[in-house]
């Protein structure tokens, strides 16, 4: 049986991981290149992308900075990409 905060905070984790690969692929970047202007290693972008782990808000934030997105949107908050 599911919770319902935690039903809710399992299908943002997997919009996350979605929303950032669509992200990514628009671009035609890959998870070496996005991870190379993060700061960070490739396989923390794949553990993101495969829902294993979570960004670091520091990281949130860059990855909406690159991407021209919101947070609220990377989450799942809301539908609107638009700042």
């Amino acid at each position: 049986m599911c919770i319902e905060y935690n039903c809710y905070y399992v299908a943002m984790e997997m919009i996350f991981a979605n929303r950032l690969k669509e992200l990514r692929k628009s671009e035609n970047m890959s998870q070496t290149q996005l991870a190379k202007i993060i700061g960070i290693a490739q396989s923390n972008v794949s553990d993101w992308e495969n829902d294993v782990s979570r960004p670091e808000y520091e990281n949130l934030i860059k990855i909406a900075k690159i991407f021209d997105v919101s947070t609220d949107y990377l989450l799942g908050l809301t539908d609107y990409s638009d700042i």
